[in-house]
């Protein structure tokens, strides 16, 4: 019976990571829709879906668009912006799904001891509360009036990314962050680092 309760911990741990993720990508997208105009873009809302947009891919001396023209790359611009936040969730989501896939494997090795079974899980309910956490302070910072933020969490630190109108947090700003922060992740404001996107 307790090698099922566990598996059941497991099973609805993983739900909850796939719904957190889920609800970012979401959130995301809807972000990013009205931005992205164009003839393609309204040809796919036209029937009702909203399909990937085409991304330059880099190589060599520049990049090929969709159409298989040349174009130079901005590779700084990737990283600011608006882009910066939907690059650094992704890159955030994946990290974790990698760290989940490790557990789950060694979790389910034959010869398995319970130690590693117990650390296993304990490990993978912790990327999950460190998840919805990231979530909650970045919808709490964007109901606060800011743009947009990134928040990254781990077992004692929490990092905070803020997208602002002109690049600078002010004092006022910091603690209004500072107080979502620790009120949803208990940590104290030592271990809490805010800053400003550029």
């Amino acid at each position: 019976m307790r090698g099922n309760w566990k598996r059941y911990t497991v099973v609805v741990t993983m739900l909850v990571l796939i719904c957190a993720a889920a609800a970012l990508n979401w959130q995301a997208t809807k972000n990013a829709a009205p931005e992205s105009g164009g003839a393609a873009s309204d040809s796919a809302q036209a029937d009702g879906k909203l399909l990937g947009e085409a991304a330059l891919v880099s190589g060599g001396d520049g990049a090929v668009s969709a159409a298989g023209s040349a174009a130079p790359v901005d590779e700084t611009g990737v990283y600011t912006g608006a882009d910066y936040f939907a690059s650094a969730r992704l890159t955030r989501q994946q990290a974790r799904d990698t760290a989940v896939a490790l557990l789950q494997q060694a979790a389910d090795e034959d010869g398995a001891t319970q130690s590693a079974l117990d650390k296993a899980s304990e490990g993978i309910q912790a990327m999950a509360q460190y998840t919805m956490a990231e979530a909650q302070i970045e919808n709490l910072v964007a109901a606060k009036g800011y743009a947009d933020c990134v928040a990254f969490m781990s077992e004692d630190s929490l990092s905070v990314v803020v997208s602002t109108a002109n690049g600078e947090l002010g004092d006022e700003d910091v603690a209004k962050i500072t107080d979502i922060a620790m009120t949803e992740t208990g940590y104290p404001a030592g271990n809490i680092k805010i800053m400003a996107a550029n």
